[in-house]
Order: structure tokens, then C-alpha cells, then sequence
């Protein structure tokens, strides 16, 4: 595991805090790293934008803050706007297809996308499109391993919901995989992966 820092980002409901939380739960206490979480609301609760900002490494962690994020995950098209301009260099973007329209980012080194909030409606329940995306994130980043993240994400949600969260983690996962694989035999340009119409 090295230094990363990974910016969540999208609007209130949209489960941002939790998707950060398990993110940095697997690091720190399931996979013999550390990490460090912080995160800001605007001006409405349910609704106003939300981002969540996680540091990962093998080593403690010195400065807590995200200020150029190496991955950046985004759920809503002001998240986009507000934080893409912030994405280092060469980073890697991560957008929920349906709800963010990408235009005008040159400094991405990869680009992923998942229709998360379909596939979370196709699971029964919206409000686990935040776990499809943290099943993606898993698969396409392999920061963090698989086990450690679906461990976190069983023990960071309430019982009653926790087949449901693990089924999103896992289909979310599973996209990912495909996309990979898609990406691989239809030979995208090296460094730059671009799924299902993202431009």
C-alpha cells in the first residue's frame, strides 16, 4: 500500500461519509495500513454537497488533508465541478455515469465509470449506490484488498441491511472486473481507460 489520497465526493443522502469510512476501515484496521479521514458539508444536510477526503498508506500519516487527490470518486455532477479541477496529474476519476457528464478534464490518467445507481436499483434500494461504487473503486484501483473492503463494508452498516451492502459491493466489484477485462481486449490506449461512452 502507498501514499494515496482520495477524495469522495457528491451530495448529501448519497452515503459519501459511509463510502469513506469503509474505505479507511479495510486500510487501517484490515489490512495493516493507516489512514485518515476527514470530511465537509455545504450548507444543507440532505441534498448540499458532501465530500469525504481519505489518506491511505503502509506508513502512519503525517498531514491528515487531501490537497491533490490521486483518486477522486464523484456521484453528482457539482461534485464534478467543484473537484475535478483538483485531480493530480495522471490521477484516476471515478464517476457515477449516469448522474456526472465529464467534459474539458485533461489531467486524468484514467477514467472509470459505473452505472451504480442502476445497478443499486436493480439490487432493490438506491441508497446502496454509494457501496456499488466502493466495489468498483476496488476493483479498478486495487488499492485496498477485496477481502478487507467487503469485511469493512459488513461491519460499518446495520444488520438488517447487511446482505443487501454486501450484494452491492460484490456487483459493483464485479462490474469493475468486466470493465477491466473489456478495457484490455478491446485495447484502449495505455494510461487512459475509458468505459461505456465516458468521453
Amino acid at each position: 500500500m502507498q501514499l494515496t489520497e482520495i477524495r469522495i465526493a457528491g451530495f448529501g443522502g448519497q452515503g459519501v461519509i459511509l463510502s469513506a469510512i469503509v474505505i479507511g476501515k479495510a486500510a487501517s484496521i484490515l489490512d495493516d495500513g493507516f489512514a485518515t479521514m476527514t470530511q465537509s458539508f455545504g450548507p444543507e444536510a440532505r441534498g448540499g454537497a458532501c465530500s469525504a477526503q481519505v489518506i491511505i498508506d503502509s506508513k502512519p500519516v503525517l498531514y491528515p488533508y487531501v490537497t491533490n487527490p490521486d483518486v477522486l470518486i464523484v456521484m453528482s455532477q457539482e461534485a464534478y465541478t467543484k473537484f475535478a479541477p483538483e485531480l493530480k496529474p495522471g490521477g484516476t476519476l471515478i464517476v457515477e455515469q449516469d448522474l456526472v457528464k465529464i467534459s474539458g478534464l485533461s489531467s486524468a490518467g484514467k477514467v472509470y465509470s459505473a452505472p451504480a445507481t442502476r445497478i443499486a436499483e436493480e439490487l432493490g434500494k438506491r441508497m446502496v449506490l454509494n457501496i456499488v461504487m466502493v466495489g468498483f473503486t476496488a476493483a479498478v484501483t486495487n488499492l485496498v484488498d477485496r477481502d478487507a473492503l467487503r469485511k469493512a463494508v459488513g461491519d460499518s452498516v446495520p444488520p438488517s441491511f447487511r446482505d443487501l451492502n454486501l450484494k452491492a459491493f460484490d456487483r459493483g466489484y464485479d462490474y469493475g472486473m468486466e470493465a477491466l477485462q473489456t478495457s484490455q481486449e478491446t485495447g484502449a490506449e495505455d494510461g487512459v481507460r475509458v468505459f461505456d461512452g465516458v468521453q
